[in-house]
Parts: structure tokens; C-alpha cells; sequence
């Protein structure tokens, strides 16, 4: 089956893999910490991802790296706002995700245009919910039209790789997806991705685990979003580093792909959307 996002009224079908390119508006992301912080630079980054092949712009202002600090959630918003508006008056055509588990920021970015949502706590909400007036599911469903990432993650990004136990990694986020697709349902959100959190609360074992498990995700007839990009389990096998990973991601990124993935966040986008040319090529000729 060919999924279509409904993106507050903008069609984006998946027939064919999607690339989203990720933006940090953070000064301690693990890759590219503080890169892009002033407006300037984000909305040109935002241009230069758009021009190498990004269907979807993922914008974030909340590290999520293990270990990281917490910020509130007015800070929060504070590093997302102007980029965000200037990102849509220079790009209006663009697609823009909202990376964030905090009601309270999806609802101000939601005001300002945005078209998805992509929670890594999966309604959760904030670390402390007392803060939400409503949660992220019921904000989904009210808003209409928004298409809901939805991530597995064990933990918090402060705990989540403090010795990450599973008895079966795969057996337990497919649990997770059950529960959670359930709960959006009845929330009334009809367009969900499910996202198996490579990296949140994962050894490297697991996260290939995971990777290997695709189409017990694929299986539920929802897109499935792999984000493998820069992170440690692709460059602590090799002994290097986090840009030193385009080689074995791009590699990841095509079996992912061939599993049934629709959506693949990354930060280079020109070499992940050489992947998706390729895939297509390959497919129009009967050779996967």
C-alpha cells in the first residue's frame, strides 16, 4: 500500500522513499552542536538541504544526545521561533517537522505553520507531564491534518544508555507500537509514522537487532522512519567519529530501505538522497 501524509493540507505521498533532513537549533547536539544557531545560518542550512533533495525539514532545539542537559521549555521555544518564521517565509513550499516531546512547544510551533510532529517520547510528554495542559496526542488530534512521528525510546535522553536491558528488543518495541498506535487512534490522529528509535535506549547490538527486525515494524501498514545518521552505532565499530559515517550509513540506509522504510532522517542529505535515486533505479529495472 502507497501511504499519503495529509500535511495540514499539503499531499506528500511515499511511494517512493522521503528524505528528512535534520536542523539543530541546539549548542550541544552530538554532530553539529551550536552550527546552526543564529537564524541566518539555520535558514541556510534549510536552503542548502532543500536544494540537495529534502522532502521534509525535522527542526529541533532540544539536544537529545545521551547524557544531555534539560532546558525549559521557554528556552525551548525561544531557540526555535525566529528560525522557524524566517525558515517559512524563505521556504514556503517547504514541509517542516517539529522535533520536540513538550505539548506546550509543538502547540507555539503549530501556530507558526508547521506540518508534522516528531515526539521521541511518543506522548509521553514533557519530563514533567504537570507541565502539559493537554498531551501531545490530544494536541495532534485537535490540530488535524498533522502527521505524528512516533519514537520508541527506553528511558529519558538523561538515563536512556545507562545499560539498556531488553529480553527481546524487537519483541518489545513492537509491544510498544501496539500501545501506542492504539492510544492515537483514539485521539483521533490518522497520520503516524512509527520511528523504532535506533540509538534511544539501545545498545549497538540492539540497534542492528532493530534494523534487521524492520519488517516487524513495516507489518503494521504504517511508514516506518529510520534515523541511523552520525550516530555512535555506525562509527564505534570503526573506532572514529560521528562525521566519518556517510560510507557505512549510506550502506544501512539502502537495507532500510529494501525493508520497507519510507522516511530516512539524516543530516547529509545529498548522499542519502543518492541512495533513494539508486533504490529507485534499481526497482525500475527489476533488480530488487
Amino acid at each position: 500500500m502507497t501511504h499519503t501524509l495529509n500535511c495540514r493540507g499539503r499531499l506528500l505521498s511515499l511511494g517512493q522513499p522521503r528524505i528528512m533532513g535534520i536542523l539543530n537549533l541546539t549548542p550541544d547536539s552530538f554532530s553539529d552542536g551550536g552550527r546552526y544557531m543564529e537564524t541566518p545560518l539555520a535558514v541556510a542550512r534549510a536552503g542548502e538541504m532543500l536544494a540537495e533533495g529534502a522532502d521534509i525539514l525535522d527542526i529541533g532545539a532540544y539536544s537529545s544526545r545521551p547524557g544531555a542537559a534539560d532546558i525549559s521549555e521557554a528556552e525551548e521555544i525561544r531557540r526555535l521561533y525566529e528560525p522557524v518564521r524566517e525558515i517559512r517565509a524563505q521556504f514556503p513550499e517547504a514541509i517542516l517537522s517539529i522535533d520536540t516531546f513538550r505539548p506546550g512547544v509543538a502547540a507555539a510551533m503549530l501556530d507558526l505553520g508547521i506540518h508534522i510532529i516528531n515526539d521521541i517520547r511518543a506522548g509521553e510528554g514533557s519530563l514533567d507531564p504537570a507541565q502539559d495542559s493537554e498531551t501531545m496526542m490530544q494536541l495532534v488530534g485537535r490540530a488535524g491534518n498533522v502527521p505524528y512521528i512516533m519514537m520508541h525510546m527506553k528511558g529519558t535522553p538523561q538515563t536512556m544508555q545507562q545499560k539498556p536491558e531488553y529480553a527481546h528488543v524487537a519483541e518489545e518495541v513492537r509491544a510498544f507500537f501496539i500501545d501506542k498506535i492504539r492510544e492515537a487512534r483514539a485521539q483521533g490522529i490518522r497520520d503516524l509514522i512509527l520511528d523504532p528509535g535506533l540509538g534511544f535506549g539501545k545498545s549497538i547490538l540492539h540497534n542492528y537487532q532493530l534494523l534487521a527486525a524492520l519488517p516487524r515494524f513495516t507489518a503494521f501498514d504504517l511508514p516506518v522512519m529510520v534515523g541511523i545518521s552520525r550516530k555512535s552505532m555506525l562509527y564505534r565499530l570503526f573506532q572514529s567519529g560521528p562525521e566519518d559515517t556517510v560510507g557505512v550509513a549510506s550502506a544501512l540506509h539502502l537495507r532500510a530501505i529494501e525493508a520497507g522504510a519510507r522516511l530516512l532522517r539524516v543530516h547529509d542529505v545529498r548522499e542519502a538522497a543518492r541512495i533513494v535515486q539508486l533504490y529507485l533505479y534499481l526497482r525500475e529495472h527489476g533488480l530488487i
